[in-house]
């Protein structure tokens, strides 16, 4: 564990650059370095992206994975299609619990109820530029009672919600057709963990 703690920044201010559906800041702060002194004033554009959810859905009595496809903005001008295979997402609004997000994203997005969320380790996205943090989740459900297309559209979603074998999945992942970081990141974590998981 590091030695620093936030007693060890000195934030300045932060100055609004832009504000629309997601917001820009500039932010200005000194920190602490290794030596024991002060950095200069740092100046830095941050993309404010705020807290968000992921949950990756599973039903353990039939060894199977809920999965959503939908088109991705940010995906738009690469190679491939932007069609991407993903875990369930939202995020966190004013007052609302991560848990509170895993529930109600799982039934806007994939129509499922979820029956119990066992918590994955959390990740910043890219803390050198966004303040995105994620909470994950692994979410027991049952695949029969989920919906074939899902999404809310005054949020102009159009999903597609996929219920995948293990062997389905693991070749989607083995193949990079799953390539997004946060569906990697709690796929990986389940297979490392699961002979530990307590899945009843």
């Amino acid at each position: 564990m590091n030695r620093f703690t936030q007693d060890d920044v000195k934030f300045i201010e932060s100055e609004s650059l832009y504000q629309g559906f997601f917001s820009m800041k500039k932010y200005r702060y000194q920190h602490r370095r290794y030596q024991g002194d002060w950095s200069p004033v740092i100046e830095r554009e941050i993309f404010e992206r705020g807290e968000a959810v992921g949950v990756l859905l599973y039903d353990p009595g039939k060894n199977a994975f809920i999965m959503i496809e939908q088109c991705r903005p940010g995906a738009l001008n690469r190679h491939g299609s932007p069609w991407l295979l993903e875990i369930v997402a939202g995020m966190v609004e004013l007052g609302e619990k991560p848990e509170d997000v895993a529930t109600r994203e799982a039934l806007e997005e994939a129509g499922c109820h979820v029956k119990r969320l066992i918590p994955i380790p959390g990740y910043w996205v890219s803390p050198g530029g966004t303040t995105e943090y994620v909470d994950l989740f692994l979410g027991l459900a049952d695949s029969d009672e989920v919906a074939e297309y899902a999404g809310l559209e005054t949020e102009h979603e159009d999903i597609k919600v996929l219920v995948l074998s293990r062997a389905e999945l693991l070749k989607l992942l083995h193949q990079g057709h799953i390539n997004n970081a946060m569906a990697i990141i709690a796929l990986q974590w389940f297979l490392l963990n699961e002979r530990e998981l307590d899945l009843a």
